[in-house]
């Protein structure tokens, strides 16, 4: 039995999510925004926007072109993540999920009986019609289903959306082939560039390098992983820790001036401070970056001994805006914490930290009322701004967030 792993992708999830709250928006290509503007673009697009080209990174502008009656609609988060977690209560109630690897995306290891292909189709199918009689017809999801969570993650691939695809370990790998080398995942731009310097030009040529090759083209290990994937073995995913944490957010029209544009890297910083100290970090680098309309994007960073405290950061924040280029239109801002370390591994400081019980009564009155209850009046103007983002891999906490109060109209 050679079905060790089962994995769920819902298809276009933003934007099914968008259609099955709003039945007007079904059949229809949508586009998902992070904030409705003609300089933002698509981090999501529905099943028949993509039928057009459209697919996320699209500029609001070519989205029209491609496809001229797509429907723009403002992210969402909050409602993503508590679909989310009503979407995985369902799934759990049919397989056990081993792992979620993303807001759209979770994987399921198959041992016993579920190895047996009529087992595990039947699951699968079985999961497909909880959600569909629970939530619905739209929210429709594929799912792959192989020798390892790499050639099961392939599977879901091959056929969208609401597919169902066996790879078997004796079907190896010509069942690969008719796939191009970016079907393949772990393989972006980068990846494939080097495997083109190497000779290597199709999926079929990747299967037929040898150990050695595949070491050289990835520069190390992870050659030899990429290997064994793709025969099947189940390759143990090395652990992994968080390299940095931050946010940036797409300046509003009202906000496209430096007032507004520090208001919001405040807010920025504060938010990810508040999350340094709820996941346990310190950090010892921080990035500033700002993105103008007719001009390069301007960033620069510092360095310290590593810390969490909001206003401290703060003052950095504001040492490092000092040093920005004047008298341009902001569009975009940002900021990245990095140098990350566990806040267990830092040796105490031999003098008193005086704004510890500060951040601790901050952090409760904000847990507790929302963000806007208490804040550092520099982020006063975009109270209405910068709501929560999802990362790929990373589902927001929603108890460290709130979303933005809106204007009345």
């Amino acid at each position: 039995m050679s079905l060790r792993a089962l994995l769920l992708d819902f298809n276009s999830y933003f934007a099914s999510v968008e259609q099955h709250l709003r039945p007007e928006l079904r059949g229809r290509p949508v586009g998902v925004l992070p904030v409705l503007a003609e300089t933002s673009c698509c981090i999501a697009a529905s099943i028949q926007a993509k039928r057009c080209g459209v697919k996320t990174g699209t500029g609001v502008a070519d989205a029209r072109r491609l496809c001229p009656d797509i429907v723009f609609v403002q992210a969402r988060p909050r409602i993503y993540v508590e679909m989310h977690h009503r979407l995985m209560g369902i799934v759990d109630t049919v397989i056990a999920v081993s792992e979620v690897l993303s807001i759209d995306e979770v994987a399921c290891d198959l041992t016993g009986s579920w190895q047996q292909e009529g087992v595990v189709r039947e699951l699968a199918r079985t999961v497909k019609a909880r959600l569909r009689d629970q939530v619905g017809a739209v929210l429709t999801c594929s799912i792959g289903i192989g020798p390892n969570r790499f050639l099961a993650k392939t599977a879901s691939n091959m056929q969208k959306p609401d597919g169902l695809v066996i790879l078997h370990q004796e079907d190896l790998p010509d069942c690969l082939f008719s796939l191009k080398l970016r079907d393949l995942n772990g393989i972006a731009h980068a990846t494939q560039e080097r495997l083109e310097r190497h000779g290597i030009l199709t999926v079929a040529a990747l299967c037929a390098a040898s150990r050695e090759q595949l070491r050289s083209v990835w520069g190390g290990v992870e050659g030899e992983r990429m290997y064994d994937r793709l025969r099947g073995v189940d390759v143990v995913p090395q652990p992994t820790r968080r390299s940095s944490l931050g946010h940036s957010h797409v300046l509003p029209p009202r906000l496209r001036h430096e007032a507004g544009a520090y208001a919001v890297l405040s807010k920025l910083t504060q938010k990810a401070a508040l999350r340094l100290r709820a996941e346990g970090y310190l950090a010892g680098r921080l990035r500033v970056s700002v993105s103008y309309r007719k001009h390069p994007e301007w960033e620069k960073e510092t360095r310290f001994a590593p810390m969490q405290a909001t206003l401290a950061c703060l003052k950095l924040v504001d040492a490092l805006w000092d040093a920005r280029p004047r008298r341009r239109e902001p569009i975009k801002v940002g900021m990245a914490f990095s140098d990350l370390v566990s806040s267990d591994r830092v040796s105490l400081s031999l003098f008193p930290d005086t704004t510890s019980a500060l951040d601790t009564a901050l952090d409760r009155v904000r847990l507790k009322f929302g963000s806007e209850a208490l804040y550092f009046g520099g982020a006063f103007l975009a109270q209405e701004e910068a709501p929560m983002r999802i990362a790929f891999t990373h589902i927001p906490d929603l108890t460290l967030e709130v979303e933005p109060r809106r204007a009345s109209k």
